[in-house]
């Protein structure tokens, strides 16, 4: 099993959210994150990117 960390990129610098993402959804103009563990975060933002070899995924504000 290959989870990513969700980072939020500002001016160039990423931010780790959240580690060991196992599920995303979008909810309306939130985030919702959920790592394997059961731990929750929710974001504002949109998606940048996503890179399953670095196992990184990306938000930006909009």
């Amino acid at each position: 099993m290959c989870e990513a960390h969700a980072f939020f990129v500002k001016d160039g610098v990423e931010e780790k959210i959240l580690e060991n993402v196992d599920m995303v959804e979008f909810e309306g103009d939130a985030v919702k994150l959920v790592s394997i563990f059961g731990e929750q975060k929710t974001i504002r933002g949109v998606l940048k990117s996503y890179n399953g070899s670095e196992g990184k995924i990306l938000f930006e504000s909009r």
